[in-house]
């Protein structure tokens, strides 16, 4: 396996275990909320009031909106499809930008600068796997054009 599609792996599944580990510690820490998501029917469990102008907020709909946000309303979902189209990807061999990699590994700075401890600051990894394996693959796409062997290849005589 190339280093370039083994670091995509690695983010990819960092990214999975990232998500999907959120989504599981929200669907055990607020059970009860989206037990209660089940029971209403799930339509319309988490409704947006604001045409309710004179609406107090209770502490139960602060939660219930909470919770939205804080597991199917968060990144996690985005952050689990990144990583199965990051994994997908490097199976075909094609690598992902940069750009895309820079983006993650700030976001999850950020994000693991703001709400310390969390495991926030692993996307960063993933970012920065991302980020060496597209300057991989630039690498290579350049050895490759300039009839170069690539990095790694053993010449035959």
């Amino acid at each position: 396996m190339k280093s370039g599609k083994l670091m995509l792996r690695w983010a990819s599944g960092i990214m999975i275990v990232l998500g999907a580990g959120h989504l599981s510690l929200l669907a055990v820490m607020a059970r009860e909320d989206v037990a209660r998501w089940v029971d209403r029917g799930m339509w319309a469990a988490v409704p947006l009031e604001l045409s309710d102008r004179g609406a107090v907020q209770t502490p139960a709909s602060l939660q219930n909106e909470v919770t939205f946000w804080a597991g199917p309303g968060s990144f996690a979902v985005a952050l689990i499809l990144l990583g199965c189209l990051t994994w997908h990807l490097a199976g075909r061999g094609v690598a992902v930008p940069a750009a895309i990699g820079w983006g993650l590994a700030a976001w999850c700075a950020l994000g693991g600068v703001l709400l310390v401890p969390s495991p926030f600051f692993a996307g960063t990894i993933a970012g920065a796997l991302i980020v060496l394996a597209a300057r991989k693959g630039r690498r290579s796409e350049a050895d490759r054009r300039a009839g170069r062997p690539a990095a790694g290849a053993r010449e035959t005589t």
